[in-house]
C-alpha cells in the first residue's frame, strides 16, 4: 500500500506539474484591416539638370564618316556648256569661327567643258577636260532642334589652288571663268550636303532614348532586402546650343520620378515613344530629387519577422517568443499582429503611428500599444505579458532601417555620377549630398518615406564612334 500511495503521489505531482507548465492560449479580437485600394500617392517628381558639353572635334569625326566621296555632280552639259563633279579630296576641317562652326572642305574638281558654236544646224564644239583641286570655306550657325543638332550653313569663299587655261580658237581661256559661275549654282548644294551631314551624324535622338530606356529599367539595390530603384522619366528639357571654346555646349534638364521599393522587380513604367523634348531658355545649375520609399505592409511584416529570430521575452519563468508579424493599415495606425508561442500562445495585436529617426535612418512606431481588446484578454490570461516591461523590449524589435537600402540606392546613383558611360564617348559626372528625410505617408498598403536628394551632374560627349 505505502508503495502504492508514492506511487499514486508521483502521478499527481507530475499531473499538478504538467498543469502548471502547460501554456495559456490568448483569443483576442482581430482589428480588421481597411478594404485595400489601390496603391496611390503624391509623389513629386525630381529635377535633374545635366550641362552638356560636346567636342567639336567629335561633329568633325561623325561628319567626316557621313560625308565621303561624291558631293556633287552635274552631267548635263547642253545647258550650260559644262559638266562638273566634286568629291571631298581630304578629311574636313571643323572649328569655332566666332561663334559660328567653321567647315573647311578641300576638293578634285573634274570638269569637262565645251566652247564653240551651234549656228545655222552647223556645231562647233572643243571640248577639253580639266582635274584641279580646291578649298571651300563654309560657315554655320548652330541649334538644337527634336534631339538633332542643326546648323545652318553659308557658302564663305573657294580657293583654286590651281588655274588652268584652255586654248581655244586661237585664244587662252582660263577655266575658272567657267568653273566660278557654276559655283553660285552648285553652293546651296554643298551648303545643304554639310548642314545634312551634321544632322544625321549628330541626331541624339536613338542613344538618349536608349540611355533613359536603360535608367528607367529598375535596378537591384540589395539581394538581402530586396529592395529596387526605379526612375521614370517623364520629360526632357533642352536650351540654345552655343560654342564655347572648342565645344558645343547646352543644358539638359530631365524630370522624372524615382522611387526605391521592396519585394519583387518591379515593372518598368517608361515608353520612350511618348517622351517629348521641350525647349526652355535657361536651367538651375544642380538637381533636386525626390525619393519615395515604399514599403508594402507584407515585405515590412517579413522584415520585421526576421528582426524577432531567436528573442525570447521573459518575465520570471514565463517566455514567449515571436513566430511570425504581420502588419496592416487601420484608421490612420499600423496594427501589428504577433504570433506567439511559449507560455502564451495565440495572436495578439499592437498599435502605433509610424515615425522616422532620421539619425538612424529606420521606421519606427511611436506610442506603440495593445489593442484594446488584446489588453483586456491579456489582463484575463496574462497579466505579466500586458505590462510595459515586455512591450518596450517588444517595440525595439517593430522598426526596420531603411540605412542598408538608402546606403545601396546612394551607391546605385553614385554609379551614375563617377564617369558613368551609357554609349562610347559620352560620359556622366557629378557629386551627391546626404540624403535628407522629408515624411511619412499611410496608404491602404503601404507605408510611404518621403526622401530628398540634391546634387550637381554633368554630361562630356568625347570620342563619339
Amino acid at each position: 500500500m505505502w508503495s502504492f500511495h508514492r506511487i499514486c503521489v508521483f502521478f499527481i505531482a507530475l499531473f499538478v506539474l504538467g498543469s502548471c507548465s502547460s501554456a495559456k492560449k490568448i483569443e483576442a479580437l482581430k482589428p480588421e484591416p481597411e478594404d485595400a485600394s489601390p496603391l496611390i500617392y503624391d509623389h513629386k517628381p525630381s529635377f535633374i539638370s545635366m550641362p552638356i558639353a560636346l567636342k567639336i572635334k567629335d561633329i568633325e569625326n561623325q561628319t567626316n564618316k557621313f560625308l565621303t566621296g561624291l558631293v556633287y555632280e552635274d552631267n548635263n552639259i547642253k545647258d550650260d556648256n559644262y559638266t562638273i563633279k566634286i568629291w571631298k579630296q581630304a578629311p574636313i576641317v571643323i572649328e569655332n569661327e566666332k561663334g559660328r562652326i567653321k567647315t573647311v572642305l578641300p576638293l578634285k574638281v573634274n570638269v569637262q567643258y565645251r566652247i564653240g558654236t551651234d549656228k545655222l544646224g552647223v556645231a562647233l564644239y572643243n571640248t577639253q577636260e580639266f582635274n584641279f583641286n580646291g578649298v571651300i570655306t563654309l560657315l554655320s550657325s548652330v541649334n538644337l532642334n527634336n534631339w538633332k543638332l542643326n546648323t545652318k550653313t553659308k557658302f564663305e569663299s573657294i580657293v583654286w589652288k590651281e588655274s588652268p587655261s584652255v586654248k581655244a580658237f586661237g585664244k587662252n581661256v582660263p577655266i575658272t571663268y567657267a568653273i566660278n559661275p557654276a559655283i553660285q549654282l552648285f553652293k546651296s548644294k554643298i551648303e545643304k550636303s554639310i548642314d545634312q551631314a551634321i544632322e544625321q551624324s549628330m541626331d541624339f535622338k536613338p542613344n538618349v532614348l536608349d540611355a533613359l530606356d536603360k535608367l528607367a529599367t529598375p535596378t537591384e539595390m540589395s539581394p538581402e532586402y530586396e529592395t529596387w530603384l526605379r526612375v521614370v522619366p517623364s520629360e526632357l528639357y533642352a536650351t540654345e546650343a552655343q560654342l564655347s571654346g572648342q565645344n558645343i555646349v547646352m543644358q539638359m534638364g530631365l524630370k522624372c520620378t524615382i522611387e526605391t521599393l521592396i519585394g519583387q522587380k518591379p515593372t518598368k513604367m517608361f515608353d520612350k515613344n511618348k517622351i517629348v523634348l521641350k525647349p526652355v531658355s535657361k536651367m538651375p545649375d544642380n538637381f533636386a530629387t525626390n525619393i519615395v520609399a515604399v514599403s508594402t505592409y507584407k515585405d515590412a511584416s517579413k522584415i520585421i519577422t526576421k528582426n524577432f529570430e531567436g528573442q525570447e521575452f521573459a518575465s520570471g519563468k514565463r517566455k514567449v517568443k515571436v513566430m511570425n508579424v504581420n502588419l496592416w493599415h487601420k484608421n490612420d495606425k499600423i496594427v501589428i499582429a504577433l504570433d506567439l508561442t511559449g507560455s502564451l500562445t495565440g495572436t495578439i495585436y499592437l498599435t502605433g503611428l509610424p515615425k522616422y529617426n532620421e539619425s538612424k535612418k529606420e521606421i519606427y512606431f511611436e506610442n506603440l500599444d495593445y489593442a484594446i481588446d488584446t489588453k483586456s484578454s491579456l489582463i484575463r490570461t496574462a497579466n505579466w505579458l500586458a505590462s510595459g516591461v515586455i512591450l518596450k523590449k517588444m517595440e525595439e524589435s517593430c522598426r526596420y532601417s531603411l540605412q542598408p537600402n538608402l546606403e545601396d540606392g546612394k551607391k546605385t546613383m553614385l554609379k551614375y555620377l563617377s564617369n558613368f558611360s551609357p554609349m562610347p564617348g559620352v560620359f556622366i559626372n557629378g557629386k551627391m549630398v546626404d540624403i535628407g528625410f522629408k515624411e511619412v505617408q499611410l496608404t491602404n498598403k503601404a507605408i510611404l518615406a518621403f526622401l530628398t536628394v540634391n546634387g550637381k551632374v554633368a554630361v562630356k560627349i568625347d570620342g563619339l564612334e
